[in-house]
């Protein structure tokens, strides 16, 4: 792997595109990577297409779907991400940087099963069909609560209120859309400034990568969340991006300024600061997830059958 990977950083240097052949993995089941292979007096080196998966996308390509070619090898091509990525486009107007003719809005997180599988998991996690008052800081037009809506049948769904603020114009506008149910009330709103709505308290807090925008100062902010607009028997899904959304693709690992390497320090000192805060406000706190991290808290103590 050691050759390898610096042939290839060394090609893509030069190349838009790198294409070259490997061992076929569906030659042998079971085998981890770096084992050897006979095959017809011929040594090889095993390695699972989720390496070359991960190799690709570590050297900022994205692999094109393997071509068969002469038994036992395929055919891999490694090809350049397009650097069109919302985090650096340039906008003219701050509140619809995520709005509806964005780059990100283009995102539908919901198709990715690295990212649906842990939300889905996180919804179970806090019984999504006992809570009764939900609000989504960052709803965008809305993905959060359509999951939830498939989860539970319609009565359940009826008979929950749910509120999305968002300060996009155009997003929320789509995600009425969405929902014409009347329970469902999205709000164009500074979130820093909650309190003017007088929204009361809810039982279900959920906000994905908002609260680490640049605009919020997080550990006071999720503090007086938590103190102001949770109730006793309340819990919370917070997702942290562990990615970045880089030519069609989402990308592992966080990214942050003067660092040309993926960096997780900040990230990480984020979610333990939240996780030790909840746990001494008598919240059982799991964090689960890969390229976002999903931290889910529920009160401990608390009956919610």
């Amino acid at each position: 792997m050691q050759e390898i990977l610096l042939a290839l950083e060394d090609q893509l240097q030069t190349h838009e595109t790198v294409t070259f052949e490997v061992l076929d993995p569906d030659v042998r089941s079971g085998l981890y990577a770096g084992e050897r292979v006979e095959i017809e007096g011929e040594v090889f080196l095993y390695r699972s297409l989720r390496t070359w998966l991960e190799l690709s996308e570590l050297l900022g390509c994205r692999m094109r779907t393997p071509e068969r070619t002469t038994e036992p090898f395929i055919r891999l091509s490694f090809e350049k991400l397009p650097q069109d990525s919302f985090h650096s486009k340039e906008v003219e107007s701050k509140e619809e940087k995520y709005g509806e003719s964005s780059l990100f809005f283009r995102i539908h997180k919901m198709e990715e099963a690295a990212f649906f599988y842990y939300y889905k998991e996180a919804l179970e996690n806090v019984n999504i069909s006992k809570r009764k008052h939900i609000l989504d800081l960052g709803v965008n037009r809305g993905d959060e609560f359509e999951v939830i809506r498939n989860m539970v049948d319609a009565e359940t769904f009826a008979s929950m209120k749910l509120a999305g603020i968002d300060h996009s114009e155009s997003a929320l506008f789509y995600a009425n859309t969405q929902f014409p149910e009347a329970n469902v009330r999205f709000l164009r709103h500074d979130i820093n400034q909650l309190e003017t709505l007088a929204l009361g308290k809810f039982d279900l807090l959920i906000s994905i990568g908002t609260l680490q925008s640049p605009g919020i100062d997080f550990k006071p902010f999720l503090m007086s969340l938590v103190q102001e607009h949770l109730s006793d028997d309340s819990a919370l899904i917070l997702g942290f991006p562990n990615s970045r959304w880089i030519g069609g693709e989402m990308v592992y690992g966080a990214k942050v300024p003067n660092y040309v390497m993926s960096e997780m320090g900040t990230l990480l000192a984020d979610v333990m600061f939240t996780k030790k805060y909840l746990q001494q406000k008598k919240y059982r706190v799991t964090v689960t997830g890969k390229q976002y991290l999903f931290l889910t808290a529920t009160k401990i103590g608390i009956n919610s059958d």
